[in-house]
């Protein structure tokens, strides 16, 4: 069967399932970002953080055959990407958190984690040109989710806390930053694709 980018989720992990390589690649591009992000909370040196993300989609794809929708695919790739970078860390003798990162806060957007290990002058222009279209891409938010978005990532204020100084229910808070932190993300993806990438020629 052939597939596509658009195809929904459903489709794309079935075909990926029965072994349909560009399917599973198209899932890779879709959620890549995320994964890389959420290791980054758990490994802060970015090439180590790529590695553990490449792993943790080699493992979802070998356990596809076993997916049976039960919950949402991404659902199901958070929780391989956290288990392989606790995994990761206890392999190497450190001690991982016996908490994992709440799932609406996987995703976030710290150019300077991604950057991180990166030094040279070609990663600094990418560094800065990644932060100028983070800064863009929060500023043209409609306001709701820009506060939303700014209270929770630069103030690192509670749920609970946005809901009271928004005055609008917890569910709406996470609505709201969900929809910003997918505003965002979208539009920085050509930026750090090329970061990604790097990682994956190694």
């Amino acid at each position: 069967m052939k597939v596509s980018p658009e195809d929904p989720d459903d489709v794309l992990v079935s075909q990926a399932g029965k072994g349909n390589a560009r399917a599973f690649e198209y899932l890779v591009k879709k959620y890549q970002h995320r994964v890389l992000a959420l290791i980054g909370r758990y490994i802060r040196d970015s090439h180590e953080a790529q590695d553990v993300a490449q792993d943790a989609f080699v493992r979802a794809f070998k356990a596809l055959p076993n997916f049976r929708g039960d919950a949402q695919f991404y659902t199901w790739l958070y929780r391989i990407a956290v288990n392989t970078a606790k995994n990761h860390l206890v392999s190497r003798g450190r001690r991982a958190p016996t908490t994992d990162i709440d799932i609406a806060d996987a995703e976030q957007f710290d150019s300077a984690d991604a950057l991180r290990s990166h030094d040279s002058p070609e990663a600094n222009d990418r560094r800065d040109r990644l932060e100028l279209a983070v800064r863009k891409a929060i500023a043209e938010l409609p306001e709701d989710l820009r506060v939303a978005l700014t209270l929770r990532e630069l103030e690192g204020k509670s749920y609970d806390e946005i809901s009271a100084i928004m005055a609008c229910p917890v569910g709406t808070v996470r609505s709201r930053i969900f929809r910003a932190r997918d505003t965002v993300s979208a539009k920085i993806e050509p930026y750090m694709e090329g970061t990604f990438r790097e990682g994956q020629g190694q």
